[in-house]
């Protein structure tokens, strides 16, 4: 099994944040915030849903896109979109693999996805539904 990345891009909500923190420090993956965040770090929200679990989470921070990709040039993007042709169950995962989930509100920027068409997969939903909680 790969160790992997998980990347929220712009997260808005702390408790949504602290829920995927604690998945990853039970999983081993690490957890990429890119900036700006709907949140200070040391709310109370985010570090309750987190629970006591923060001394198992590699956790790095990055001031914007830009920043994140100029630090992890050699790694393997997915970007969930619900936009994408192919599920997330079509790819393969290395320990290289970073996986990008977007913010609640609006998901990943648009140039994001039209620029890595290929990169992009969804996890399939019923029809009638809008977007998927990730935490």
């Amino acid at each position: 099994m790969a160790n992997l990345n998980l990347v929220l891009v712009e997260p808005e909500i702390p408790q949504n944040t602290g829920n995927v923190a604690r998945t990853c420090a039970v999983t081993g993956a690490a957890l990429h915030l890119v900036k700006p965040m709907g949140f200070e770090i040391d709310d109370k929200k985010l570090k309750r849903a987190g629970l006591d679990y923060w001394h198992f989470l590699n956790i790095q921070y990055y001031e914007g896109l830009d920043d994140f990709f100029e630090k992890n040039k050699d790694g393997k993007y997915f970007f969930f979109t619900t936009k994408a042709r192919q599920t997330h169950s079509d790819v393969t995962y290395t320990d290289k693999s970073f996986l990008f989930f977007g913010k609640e509100t609006k998901g990943l920027p648009e140039e994001l996805l039209l620029k890595h068409p290929d990169e992009c997969v969804r996890i399939p939903m019923i029809d009638d539904a809008r977007s998927l909680n990730l935490s």
